[in-house]
């Protein structure tokens, strides 16, 4: 069966990638897909630097601003929406380009990688879910550490949802989820595609971080975070697990300063940036687009990856008909 096409359009946090998308989608007669964590999100609009109408231009997207932030988004629901997405897109002739910078979502779509529960006892879950309230974060990475160590490198310890996958995993199959994850990999994409990852001199990059939050404070990020406690809205929910957001309500909550809030959130919006290039880097078949040899305009950009496009015939180019 014929590949159909699909672009992906990734890299760290801040590298601008919203405009050079806008460019290629117009370009490609394109529709976009947001691979965001956070933009899926209402009512999170100034902490997830959540794409305007105007800065869509009248381009499509989905995946933005169409959860309530009490509900729950995970890899698998992001696959499952995507892919819902795409079959829209295609339908109406158009190419899918999927925008953000969830690496791990990214992944799962490109590679189709299969999700499925082993069977639905979750009382191991439940029990390990005890374990982080009782023991803490560290503690339940210590035994990934243990059970699977490549794991355990790759995953964050604070990201308790996918630690206690990983541990689950582990005892339900008796293989390592590195291991499953590195032989899913290893399909082949069902996609024509093109996965390009835009990326900046480091220190350009982390200054741009900078500017971003101190923007996001100037536009009322503060304010966002308030209005989403007083709606109730729990503290270790997923939508609060965002950068900026737990920081800032760790500050209406007066444990530390907004001075101390607004450090760390640089500091590790930074920490994650390099955390996502470490992601990137240890992906196949990644197009690396750097602005430093590109140019830093948007045509430069996109002409660069519409060049790329039209070598790999996932667009037509000289006049040749759509593969």
């Amino acid at each position: 069966m014929e590949k159909r096409p699909l672009i992906i359009l990734t890299g760290p946090t801040a590298v601008g990638k919203t405009a050079a998308s806008i460019g290629l989608a117009k370009a490609v007669g394109g529709e976009i897909i947001s691979a965001d964590s956070m933009q899926v999100y209402r009512h999170m609009d100034i902490g997830s630097a959540k794409i305007t109408a105007d800065e869509m231009q009248g381009i499509p997207h989905y995946l933005v601003d169409v959860l309530e932030p009490e509900e729950a988004f995970n890899v698998v629901r992001f696959q499952e929406m995507a892919k819902a997405a795409m079959q829209k897109i295609y339908a109406g002739g158009h190419i899918p380009i999927v925008v953000g910078g969830t690496g791990f979502y990214i992944q799962a779509l490109l590679y189709d990688i299969d999700f499925t529960e082993n069977d639905s006892d979750f009382s191991y879950r439940e029990e390990l879910e005890q374990t982080a309230g009782d023991k803490g974060a560290e503690y339940l990475h210590s035994l990934l550490k243990q059970a699977d160590p490549e794991a355990a490198e790759q995953i964050h310890p604070h990201n308790i949802k996918r630690v206690i996958r990983a541990l689950e995993f582990n005892r339900k199959t008796g293989q390592k989820i590195s291991a499953h994850n590195e032989q899913e990999r290893r399909k082949q994409s069902p996609y024509d595609f093109a996965y390009f990852v835009l990326t900046d001199d480091r220190k350009a990059l982390y200054e741009r971080i900078d500017r971003r939050v101190d923007k996001m404070m100037e536009q009322g990020l503060l304010e966002e975070v308030r209005a989403l406690k007083d709606r109730g809205i729990a503290r270790d929910s997923v939508s609060m697990q965002g950068l900026g957001y737990k920081e800032l309500l760790a500050y209406l909550d007066g444990e530390i300063s907004l001075d101390e809030a607004i450090r760390i959130i640089k500091r590790d919006t930074r920490h994650f940036a390099k955390r996502q290039l470490t992601w990137f880097r240890r992906e196949r078949d990644v197009i690396w687009i750097d602005r430093q040899k590109t140019g830093q305009e948007e045509k430069k950009i996109v002409d660069y990856m519409l060049n790329i496009l039209t070598e790999k015939h996932i667009i037509p180019g000289n006049g040749s008909g759509q593969e």
